[in-house]
């Protein structure tokens, strides 16, 4: 392949498979991470492929099931555990090259030209995925191509414990002939509105005409043809903070700094740069945190959650500075951050469960027992769960998110 080589690292069942390498006797059984299994209520978070194969899939009712498959295993989450094997899957990447862009708690993008003078990238892909099963016991599926967009779709093509390679070239014959909801970045209404125009295949989208794309469908459009086509110039950003809900960025000072100019300049920066991962990333999140630790390593983090999503500098940096001054006692800080969590994609702008926000989930059972039967009567995916309005001044906070910029943080120092 000409030019970059990039990979795609897929952690298999993540969770489900977390548990099973902590426990063997659970390997090779239907298991499910559920929200409150001791009182079969809420829903499943996640599940093995010995559970999909009995029917259970994410968002499925606990109750309904376990009535689909009594010797369902349930579990309660363990955050800390997958913390854990997420950190411990990433310093293996980071052995290989600095080029590692974390994408969530369990899926990585690598720069891997420059390591491809001694083997080939399929050669390092099967070393990789060797190391994470023999070293972790977790399974994982690579995608192998040129760009980020087609090494995502690579690794969803072969699960689990598969590798592929995507060339441009291959994705008439791969990629064209699908229908446009199975790409990478189509939702249910970006796919309803591409099917009011005509366009009902991944080709059709390809090869329609690019003014009617930009018209209809806008920047989104543009970018989603463009991806049709193979094309994807998005780097690999090892300085990226991205997990399932936030995009963010920290600066450790060379000094105790208590210059209130000072820092105001610094809350500039830090909003440019997660402006423009906002941007790459087409995301927008509506709440806003701040990150500082204290001379003496007190870490504070302050949120305040809009009723509007934000992704441009100026509207991040107003409400980072305004959380800034009203909190701050002027204390001397040795490192600041800033952060837009419960993200998503500005051209779907529909709310995806994590396992980081499903207790959240958890008092909507009444909706979700409406949207379950609707499912039942008409199909997956018929109904989408739209994004809430929130209120203000709410300090949201999910235990992945912060450990993790903390974690960046701590490691960052340390180098």
């Amino acid at each position: 392949m000409a030019g970059r080589v990039i990979l795609h690292i897929d952690m298999n069942s993540f969770y489900a498979s977390v548990e099973q390498s902590h426990d063997p006797s659970l390997k090779g059984k239907a298991l499910a991470i559920a929200g409150n299994p001791k009182e079969r209520r809420g829903i499943i978070v996640t599940c093995s492929y010995e559970a999909r194969a009995h029917g259970i899939y994410t968002t499925m009712q606990v109750h309904e099931a376990k009535r689909k498959y009594p010797d369902l295993i349930l579990l309660p989450p363990n955050f800390e555990r997958y913390r854990a094997a997420s950190k411990a899957m990433f310093d293996i990447l980071r052995s290989y090259t600095t080029q590692v862009e974390p994408v969530s708690i369990d899926e990585a993008y690598l720069d891997v030209t420059e390591l491809l003078e001694q083997q080939t990238a399929l050669e390092l892909a099967q070393e990789l995925q060797q190391r994470i099963k023999n070293e972790l016991d977790l399974p994982c599926s690579i995608g192998i191509a040129p760009n980020k967009f087609l090494a995502k779709t690579a690794s969803d093509m072969k699960k689990p414990m598969g590798i592929t390679i995507l060339r441009k070239r291959d994705i008439q014959q791969a990629l064209w002939p699908l229908p446009v909801i199975e790409m990478h970045g189509i939702g249910d209404s970006t796919a309803d509105k591409l099917k009011k125009l005509g366009i009902l295949s991944i080709g059709d989208l390809a090869q329609a005409p690019g003014g009617l794309i930009k018209e209809k469908m806008g920047k989104n459009g543009i970018r989603l043809q463009a991806r049709a086509n193979g094309i994807d110039s998005r780097a690999v950003d090892p300085d990226s903070i991205y997990d399932t809900k936030s995009v963010g960025t920290s600066t450790t000072l060379p000094i105790d700094e208590t210059d209130e100019e000072n820092l105001k300049k610094i809350f500039r920066q830090l909003s440019d740069k997660v402006a423009k991962r906002l941007e790459a990333k087409e995301l927008a999140g509506p709440t806003v945190s701040i990150q500082t630790r204290s001379s003496d390593w007190q870490n504070r983090t302050r949120s305040i959650t809009l009723n509007n999503t934000v992704w441009k500098a100026d509207d991040i940096n107003r409400n980072a500075w305004h959380l800034f001054t009203k909190h701050w006692n002027g204390e001397p800080l040795r490192l600041v951050g800033v952060t837009v969590s419960n993200v998503v994609d500005k051209g779907e702008m529909t709310e995806q469960l994590s396992l980081f926000n499903f207790q959240e989930h958890l008092k909507d059972e009444p909706i979700l027992e409406l949207m379950s039967s609707l499912e039942k009567k008409f199909g997956r995916n018929v109904v989408l769960k739209g994004t809430k309005m929130r209120k203000s001044n709410f300090n949201s906070e999910t235990s992945f998110s912060k450990d993790f910029l903390d974690d960046h943080d701590h490691e960052r120092e340390r180098k």
